[in-house]
């Protein structure tokens, strides 16, 4: 087995007014920190080392538990608003003045929305596997399977094959490593997400499916920044099609769409993705 500096990272705390923060710092510090946003059902052990290899090998990266999350103390969020809040606590609790955020999933949604209540806070975006905070025209509805699985508490690797990646040997084939290079992490018996805190992460995403597409138009088009928009063509979470559609209505956009890939693209293709986000955030 591989070993990655992502997994000697130590564990860090810092004290928000609402919860006791941790998280783990990787690669040169200086310049803009990149922060990591969880997705539905992760905690920072569930980012893949080889990809926060990649990622720190010239960045400074930040990777944390939300309010009520995993290893962070405090009482649950159940809506966008309220994830939002808790990582802009977190930020302001470790005093950046400005950062970059990297959002997987409903962490791309979280993104999104601090850039939006905290423009000044936030230099450049990247969304992956995610969409805009609510559902898009066209877009296929969440499968039967696909909600079953979300609901799981203890869905096993099977179910998260499904989920991250599609249905075919060279993607089932990275899906099975991706678990192995986390494996080390969840090896050492950190905290899971509790099914309070998976409940209001379900919350919230039913509040989002909930928002009209004028609502969610009007907010991608008050969005400024720089945004790095990237899925998987295949992604039976989130469908490029959102995606796409986000990108037509942001002010300052590139759309990366990668082919044999699913939601959890950005570790099938992590070298690919990371040399795509140094670019970006280089410029």
């Amino acid at each position: 087995m591989s070993t990655y500096l992502a997994d000697k990272a130590e564990n860090l705390t810092v004290e928000g007014h609402s919860a006791r923060f941790t998280f783990r710092r990787m690669g040169p510090q200086g310049g803009v920190p990149l922060v990591l946003l969880n997705r539905f059902r992760g905690t920072v052990d569930w980012w893949d080392p080889e990809f926060l290899d990649h990622l720190a090998a010239d960045h400074d990266v930040i990777v944390f538990d939300n309010v009520g999350v995993g290893y962070t103390d405090g009482e649950p969020r159940d809506s966008l608003e309220g994830f939002a809040e808790g990582a802009i606590e977190f930020i302001e609790a470790l005093a950046l003045a400005q950062v970059d955020l990297l959002g997987w999933s409903l962490g791309g949604i979280v993104a999104q929305r601090v850039a939006l209540r905290r423009p000044e806070l936030v230099r450049k975006l990247v969304v992956a596997g995610s969409g805009p905070a609510g559902w898009v025209p066209g877009a296929p509805p969440f499968s039967e399977k696909v909600l079953g699985i979300m609901a799981k508490p203890d869905a096993d690797l099977e179910d998260m094959l499904y989920l991250f990646y599609p249905e075919t040997d060279a993607a089932r084939a990275a899906g099975k490593e991706h678990f192995e290079h986390v494996s080390t992490r969840l090896a050492a018996g950190g905290p899971a997400v509790s099914e309070a805190a998976a409940q209001g992460m379900l919350a919230a995403a039913g509040e989002l499916l909930a928002a009209p597409f004028d609502q969610v138009r009007a907010e991608l088009e008050a969005i400024k920044h720089p945004v790095l928009y990237a899925n998987g063509l295949h992604d039976v979470m989130i469908p490029a099609h959102a995606s796409y559609v986000a990108v037509q209505h942001l002010d300052n956009a590139t759309l990366v769409l990668y082919t044999g890939a699913g939601h959890a693209f950005l570790f099938q293709y992590a070298k690919a993705f990371t040399t795509q986000v140094a670019d970006f955030l280089a410029t």
